[in-house]
């Protein structure tokens, strides 16, 4: 029998992890990458160590994706966190469990198991096309602008892995958006996730501070109380911290106009002894000397309370400890989405079949960042984005395979 030929539009995890399944099932696959390189936002992400998966239980893993925990499951269930990291162990990249629970390459980079996984492709005789922007459905097929000019390539199969709308510069501007609503597919619109958020800072404030790390604190949302750390922008606040905040804070802010990030700056101490120890400082003392003598706090902290807290310096022990204990950061609006780490937003599940199939268009199957789904940064977004390629890739060998029966 024939191979069957299968394109791939986007060589980014999930196109690739598709690949390598479907090669590895005998079938004539291309990977058609619209950027000069694959892989680009997956060699960013990995600049300042690359993230691979997670560590927690598997459980507690996958009740990280929220309302499409359901629907991403059986994909999940299909190539847990461990299978990933024998995956990579299988490329050549050892990995380790740091200290958070997350998982790395001992390599701490991307480009490793990157150059490894595309030698492992070509040698399975996938071809990997870059400078291929998918513009559309064509009646013989697919149609590409290429170096060489409009190109119409037709496949057997056809798997959509063109990103969200995060990043746009390396490749995921969803521009595919109009083209799949038009042919009747349902989309959530974009939002941004993992994403910082703007503040009404002071000129003043904003000068000094922008780029300051605050460090060793807890902050409470609707997402709970969780501790870590985060930077003032210029703008406002960004970082891991408000990250892990950010879908909480971003459906507070479109429900009612307002949202704020809630600060406990001296998690080590109890309100009563906090109060406590403010009050022991002579009222001589100024201010920053009682904030640093009492609460060991100075620098970006105490510009924080100073900025968030009206007349902030009168107050007495009892109503400063408990604006050190709860101070409240108030929100403006997320970042743009082209700043954002990931969105939420995209292909609705009930637009696509178990298979990953779009409903609308039988033979044409969609993977990774396109679909309607979220998580926090920590390995989950990569994870899900390889085992939704795998989970599509093996729903295109299945179309396949009933056809031909």
């Amino acid at each position: 029998m024939d191979k069957r030929r299968i394109g791939i539009v986007g060589g980014g995890p999930a196109g690739l992890m598709a690949a390598e399944v479907l090669a590895a099932r005998g079938h004539a696959v291309s990977v058609l990458e619209a950027m000069p390189t694959i892989g680009r936002k997956f060699l960013l992400a990995g600049k300042s160590g690359l993230n691979i998966t997670h560590s927690e239980p598997y459980d507690r893993f996958a009740a990280r994706f929220g309302a499409a925990g359901a629907h991403l499951r059986p994909a999940l269930d299909a190539f847990t966190p461990g299978d990933l990291r024998a995956w990579a162990e299988g490329l050549g990249t050892k990995t380790f469990v740091g200290s958070s629970g997350r998982v790395f390459p001992v390599a701490m980079k991307a480009s490793p198991l990157l150059r490894a996984w595309r030698a492992r492709l070509e040698g399975q005789g996938v071809a990997i096309r870059v400078r291929h922007r998918w513009t559309g459905f064509a009646p013989e097929g697919l149609r590409f602008e290429t170096p060489d000019g409009v190109a119409v390539m037709a496949f057997d199969a056809v798997l959509l892995a063109l990103g969200g709308a995060s990043w746009p510069r390396l490749g995921s501007d969803a521009a595919w958006i109009d083209g799949l609503a038009e042919q009747g597919v349902g989309i959530v619109p974009f939002r941004p996730a993992n994403c910082g958020f703007d503040v009404d800072w002071s000129p003043v404030f904003a000068e000094r501070f922008a780029g300051a790390p605050v460090k060793g604190v807890t902050a409470q949302s609707a997402a709970g109380t969780i501790p870590g750390e985060f930077v003032v922008s210029k703008t406002g606040i960004e970082g891991s911290l408000v990250y892990a905040h950010a879908a909480a804070l971003r459906d507070a802010l479109e429900a009612s106009g307002a949202a704020s990030l809630t600060l406990d700056l001296a998690p080590g101490r109890s309100l009563a002894r906090l109060a406590a120890d403010l009050a022991r400082q002579g009222g001589k003392a100024s201010f920053s000397s009682r904030l640093r003598k009492g609460a060991g706090l100075d620098g970006v902290k105490a510009a924080l309370l100073r900025e968030c807290v009206r007349d902030v310096h009168i107050l007495p022990p009892d109503a400063l400890a408990a604006a050190i204990k709860a101070l409240a950061i108030s929100l403006v609006r997320p970042r743009p989405i082209a700043e954002a780490i990931s969105v939420a937003g995209g292909i609705r599940f009930d637009a696509i079949d178990a298979d990953y199939g779009l409903k609308a268009l039988p033979g044409v199957f969609v993977a990774g960042e396109m679909l309607d789904w979220e998580a926090p940064t920590g390995g989950y977004l990569l994870t899900a984005c390889l085992a939704t390629g795998r989970a599509a890739a093996e729903g295109i060998d299945r179309w396949l395979s009933n056809r031909a029966d």
